[in-house]
């Protein structure tokens, strides 16, 4: 059916993420902005990713520290008994990201140029959508709406792997993690990378017999010395299995049982509770986005170029729907450069450049911590880059010493010729803070010299990153 007098936007947001970065900022200019989102405001950091894990995987930090306090000579009396108001402590998380995400909403019902759109939407072409009345439906009640300049940064999803048996039952994706006040006494985790690790180590933290079932190994996108230390710290902690393929999931009475072939062996594993976190898919499927003509990659993300412009002119996009850097933070940094030249520069006649990403890090908060910025290892030999690398153990400092750090390291790596740091991995205590000093070393082209000639607070644990450099400098 052809669309019947849709209602004509200057600007359409699909999707309440880095969205943001339009929808506030071109109501002010005048522009007449819908934002399209089913669900609840603030994307999926606020309310099923980012914000809500890390208010959960602190307290299991807590716990952590608690059961090593033997470690330091402390002893704590029924410190194998130590236990958690886990319902309690759901119910504080899940009730503040949804006071966080529903104060959106007023804000946008005070402009008179924002109207907030609380329905799904498909492509009808490259101008209109589709406002579905019911989710997952197009019908003849739909209504629909035009837009001069679109705006598609409608995210990813969990995947659901095709396993035989997997459909239909209760098993939890990281959405239902993050609010389930429940602790099994057994859960299975399908999955190796950040959010599995990130999640599982919260789930055994707080009183849960967890068992990891990867099907290659861990964090497989990190330096291979980190994945090689995570995976010997984190197995110790947990019971990993690698090398699987999954046969077929039953659930009855209240188990899930899930067939696997390990290694060439076939075995069976039991949990109450069963957490899959194989990866993310874009959310272009739903919004029927080859209806607009914009093209897809093989992954199924929306392919974009240097100006963050589909193949339509009038249709931008980014964030994790583009399959670039899947963090907020690089989709603020693609929203607020989008606004720029879109919104600000092009108006002005200013011949727009294209998107200039600085170094983009990232940080796994799971136990141990990992955070890296620029180059792995094998990206530089794979770039065929001559490189001296510099790598200095925690326990190889004083407050690692403090700490009584076993394990973790700083690795830095190198470019011989200009002798400029071209990537940073940390693994251990802080990682997520203590690689920031790198990031504004790489932002900035610091050389190894440059590093050198910086004083460090003694004893702190940046004192590390300066060992790591001293160990690179006769490799030069």
């Amino acid at each position: 059916m052809a669309p019947i007098n849709p209602t004509e936007f200057d600007v359409i947001v699909i999707g309440s993420g880095s969205g943001s970065k339009i929808t506030r900022p071109a109501a002010k200019l005048g522009n007449k902005v819908a934002i399209v989102e089913k669900g609840p405001l603030g994307g999926t950091c606020l309310n099923r990713g980012c914000i809500p894990s890390k208010m959960l995987i602190h307290p299991a930090d807590v716990i952590n520290e608690i059961e090593h306090a033997k470690t330091y000579d402390i002893t704590v009396p029924g410190v194998n008994d130590v236990t958690i108001d886990k319902a309690k402590l759901v119910n504080y998380v899940t009730s503040y990201v949804d006071g966080e995400s529903a104060s959106i909403d007023p804000i946008y019902e005070k402009d008179p140029n924002i109207t907030h759109i609380k329905k799904e939407c498909a492509f009808v072409d490259d101008h209109t959508l589709r406002i579905r009345k019911t989710e997952g439906v197009n019908s003849d009640d739909d209504t629909y709406i035009t837009g001069k300049k679109i705006f598609v940064v409608a995210g990813a999803r969990p995947i659901i792997p095709k396993i035989p048996g997997l459909e239909g039952t209760p098993f939890m994706t990281s959405t239902e993690v993050l609010r389930c006040p429940k602790t099994y006494k057994r859960v299975i985790v399908i999955g190796g990378g950040y959010i599995a690790t990130e999640l599982g180590y919260y789930l055994g933290k707080t009183g849960s017999e967890v068992t990891f079932l990867v099907r290659s190994g861990f964090v497989k996108n990190e330096d291979i010395q980190v994945q090689e230390e995570f995976t010997k710290i984190f197995t110790k902690m947990f019971d990993c299995h690698f090398k699987i393929q999954f046969t077929k999931v039953e659930y009855n009475n209240e188990i899930f049982k899930v067939y696997v072939n390990e290694d060439g062996e076939e075995k069976v594993y039991e949990a109450e509770g069963l957490f899959v976190a194989t990866g993310v898919t874009p959310n272009t499927d739903v919004l029927e986005v080859k209806n607009a003509g914009i093209e897809l990659d093989n992954r199924g993300y929306i392919k974009v170029n240097e100006y963050l412009r589909t193949s339509v002119p009038h249709i931008w996009s980014w964030g994790d729907i583009i399959g670039r850097n899947l963090f907020r933070h690089s989709a603020n940094f693609e929203g607020e450069y989008a606004f720029r030249t879109i919104f600000e520069e092009t108006p002005k006649g200013i011949d727009i450049k294209p998107i200039d990403y600085p170094p983009v890090p990232h940080a796994i908060f799971t136990n141990p911590q990992i955070g890296g910025v620029g180059l792995t290892e094998q990206q530089a030999k794979a770039k065929g880059i001559d490189y001296v690398i510099g790598l200095c153990p925690y326990k190889n400092s004083a407050m690692g010493d403090a700490l009584r750090s076993k394990d973790g390291f700083v690795k830095l790596i190198f470019e011989r010729s200009s002798r400029k740091l071209i990537g940073a991995h940390i693994i251990g205590v802080e990682a997520s803070n203590m690689i920031h000093m790198c990031i504004a070393f790489l932002q900035f082209g610091a050389t190894i010299d440059d590093m050198l000639r910086t004083i460090y607070i003694h004893p702190a644990l940046p004192e590390l990153v300066r060992n790591a450099a001293r160990r690179a400098l006769p490799n030069f």
